[in-house]
């Protein structure tokens, strides 16, 4: 699903936030240790009122580190609460450079770094916030001092920016706002480029695991579900024979009735067993999505089931795949109707199929139910997994495991009732049923 805020998971989320927490202190410390080493060195009176105030600064950001570590734990709104953070920390970043010559200080580099870890925790948004942020700051301080509002401490009176001709002091604000904008560019960039590359390396790692996990299973359950369908069927031959040749009374015939529709049940149970542990060879064909997808779509609407859902279709015309159509037939209901089925009320249902530039196509199917929980979510196409009361836990599984049978990828996202989205990644076919190269 879409969300504004960065989709990091909490325990890497949070983690950030220590090791900021920590480097803040850090910094602290050492912004401490040269005010000391610059009072000895410079000569300065330890109370004037430029260090008294550098000072007050060390000790509000040493306070701060600890609130902000002690009120960790029992943040929920973590994202919100990095905001606060780093804007907190531009505005010291602002008395930094005011207390150390405002116009003519050399610490305006600080903006920089402030943003470059916005963009490590907030991403692209949060460092172009923070870059605003941090040039209306600059802007309003070189601004009050060139006015004469302000007046910066321990600066000789020809390098405050009240001594300087208004377009320099224009010129170098335009520069800071830049250099500001600018990393927030291009810092933003690399960490939506590295948050992109961890989100496809836990989904292929996810992947690799179900497909391993799923394999070991496959081997063993293929030979058990052989054997189970065999005693079954004689079983349920002995009982249809008992009924016709032996006379029962209304009792005895109710129960053997009960016993053939279970034997029938299990009899289906072990089938589709059998189809997730060994799907049947596949009879690759040239298929049309588009086609195809509007005809399942139309089977699916005149259904009793999807009365109150609207469904939508957004699909690029002219993409071809190969695949066996009733592979791909079965793939799509039963995505279909999960989402259906998770659906209470009124809700909607959509279909997208993209195509990509790696020769690949993505079929997307979204919904707005019920969604699943992110405890169930790994195990989701494992067999026998199931949040329906009512359900075997199988239709995923055998869904996966064709997907997987093509050297294709199945992925899932969803948030309690916010709904669900699917994504199936395929092979495109370069060639059409006329054997036109595409």
């Amino acid at each position: 699903m879409k969300n504004n805020q960065p989709s990091e998971p909490d325990n890497d989320f949070n983690n950030k936030l220590k090791w900021l927490m920590f480097f803040r202190v850090l910094f602290t410390s050492l912004l401490l240790g040269s005010t000391i080493v610059l009072q000895f060195g410079e000569n300065f009176f330890p109370l004037s009122e430029p260090l008294l105030v550098l000072y007050e600064l060390i000790i509000a950001l040493f306070l701060l580190s600890f609130i902000y570590s002690i009120i960790l734990p029992r943040i929920k709104r973590v994202v919100f609460f990095a905001y606060i953070q780093v804007s907190i920390d531009t505005l010291m970043v602002t008395l930094i450079i005011f207390l150390t010559g405002s116009f003519a200080s050399l610490f305006s580099f600080l903006y920089l770094v402030v943003i470059i870890y916005a963009s490590m925790l907030l991403f692209k948004k949060g460092s172009m916030i923070m870059a605003a942020l941090c040039s209306i700051q600059y802007g309003i301080l070189v601004d009050m001092e060139f006015y004469g509002v302000i007046k910066p401490f321990g600066i000789e009176e020809s390098l405050t920016a009240l001594n300087i001709e208004w377009s320099y002091v224009l010129y170098k604000i335009m520069i800071i706002m830049i250099a500001c904008f600018a990393v927030a560019f291009l810092s933003g960039f690399l960490a939506e480029q590295a948050r992109k590359t961890r989100k496809e390396l836990r989904a292929m790692e996810a992947h690799v695991k179900r497909v391993e996990r799923m394999a070991a299973v496959g081997e063993m359950a293929a030979g058990l579900a052989h054997e189970i369908k065999n005693p079954l069927a004689s079983l349920r031959g002995s009982i249809q024979i008992l009924i016709e040749d032996i006379i029962c009374d209304p009792g005895n015939e109710k129960l053997m009735n009960i016993i053939l529709r279970e034997a029938d049940r299990l009899n289906s149970l072990v089938s589709n067993f059998l189809l997730f542990a060994k799907p049947p060879p596949a009879k690759p064909e040239i298929i049309d999505l588009e086609n195809a997808l509007t005809e399942i779509v139309t089977i699916l609407e005149k259904d009793r089931l999807c009365r109150d859902i609207t469904i939508t279709r957004d699909i690029e015309p002219g993409i071809w795949v190969e695949m066996d159509s009733g592979h791909l037939r079965q793939v799509i209901w039963n995505l279909l109707i999960n989402a259906a089925e998770s659906i209470t009320g009124r809700g909607f249902i959509d279909i997208g199929v993209k195509s990509l530039k790696d020769q690949y196509v993505i079929i997307t199917i979204k919904d707005n139910g019920c969604g699943i929980p992110q405890d169930v979510i790994p195990s989701i196409f494992d067999p026998f997994i199931t949040t329906k009361p009512d359900g075997t836990g199988l239709g995923l599984s055998i869904v996966h495991r064709i997907i997987e049978s093509y050297e294709s990828r199945l992925d899932v996202e969803s948030s309690v009732d916010r709904g669900t989205l699917f994504t199936i990644k395929l092979k495109k076919s370069i060639i059409s049923p006329n054997n036109e190269k595409k």
